[in-house]
């Protein structure tokens, strides 16, 4: 079955913003009013949900949670639904939220990455419907690095699109930025050097592979890996006869945890279709006697697969969206590094 992509958002079509795991405190509401703003500058229209209380871990109860997502991805009058940020516990909400309603509305771009791979990842395996792996919405406000895309840019091309990313061979290094002292801030200082990086013994050969992208953050698709939520190989089955790219991306995990994880995923049978696994860079620590890069070599290593690390498509800014579902093209050479995806 062909994957279903939503239709490009349009000057006046309606954002909505909601918080399946965690909400915004008070004195980080001048940061969500500039990013909304960010939104409103492209000409669509903003609203916010109930559920986004920040005093504690979640925004709301996690029926109210699922059942505002719900609504939100159902109403044909949203376009798109996009959260602040992730959080911790967005699992509470598989069993709660409406899958047959979600299946058969017409589909809608659910953006965000973090713990909100929890929910796009399974809403993507089980209907078949892509969702977008991409910077939050407090995060949008950032300018956009040459050679990327913001989130916005893609919910906004057509059906059928083909789009190309290239890493700008930057990125963060130190530190982060006080949204409360700083809820404008704009410019995103990369003040680190580096770009992709072959993992597996062809490590200095030339790749260039094509499947459809499916992955999201180890520290929460580790727990889903194997279940009715997290089923990739009957997704491979039923939407992806040109086979898979696999993307993971640690968000703060030591060496040994993300090692364990990923181990327990390609158990599960999480990469047993991938055509190659794409790494995302992190800053989360090395362990002793184990890199976070070894870690994913012990884990992965047996798939015998090409694995590429640090990609931008995780928690060390700049922000290199994927489409969940999108069929993708890897290609890293000598002269030549990019991500193409396509919108069908």
């Amino acid at each position: 079955m062909p994957i279903r992509f939503p239709q490009p958002l349009h000057p006046g079509d309606r954002i909505a913003v909601t918080s399946p795991s965690s909400g915004v405190p008070d004195n980080l509401r001048k940061r969500l009013d500039a990013a909304v703003r960010t939104v409103e500058d492209r000409g669509f229209e903003v609203v916010l949900g109930r559920c986004m209380d920040g005093s504690g871990h979640v925004s709301a109860p996690a029926a109210e949670r699922a059942a505002e997502l719900t609504d939100m991805l159902t109403d044909p009058a949203v376009r798109a639904v996009v959260p602040p940020w992730g959080g911790e516990t967005a699992i509470d909400l598989l069993p709660l939220l409406d899958w047959d309603r979600i299946r058969a509305a017409e589909p809608t771009w659910l953006v965000g990455f973090s713990d909100l791979s929890t929910v796009m990842t399974p809403i993507t395996l089980r209907t078949g419907l892509a969702t977008l792996h991409g910077n939050n919405l407090m995060d949008t406000p950032y300018d956009v690095p040459e050679g990327l895309l913001s989130w916005l840019d893609i919910v906004s091309l057509p059906a059928g699109a083909r789009f190309a990313q290239t890493p700008p061979d930057r990125h963060r290094v130190n530190g982060w930025v006080d949204y409360a002292e700083f809820p404008e801030v704009r410019e995103l200082v990369l003040d680190g050097r580096g770009t992709w990086t072959r993992l597996d013994g062809d490590g200095d050969g030339d790749l260039d592979v094509e499947g459809r992208l499916v992955g999201g953050c180890v520290e929460t698709l580790c727990n889903i890996a194997g279940t009715p939520f997290g089923d990739v190989p009957a997704f491979a089955r039923e939407h992806a006869p040109e086979g898979l790219l696999v993307y993971v991306e640690a968000s703060g995990d030591d060496a040994y945890t993300i090692c364990r994880n990923l181990h327990g995923m390609r158990l599960a049978g999480f990469f047993d279709a991938a055509d190659a696994v794409l790494v995302g860079r992190t800053s989360a620590p090395d362990g002793r006697s184990l890199t976070q890069h070894q870690a994913v070599l012990d884990a992965l290593g047996p798939l015998g697969v090409p694995i590429l690390a640090d990609v931008e498509c995780g928690h060390v800014p700049p922000y290199l969206p994927i489409v969940n579902g999108a069929l993708g093209r890897v290609v890293h050479t000598a002269d030549r590094r990019e991500l193409v995806q396509t919108l069908a």
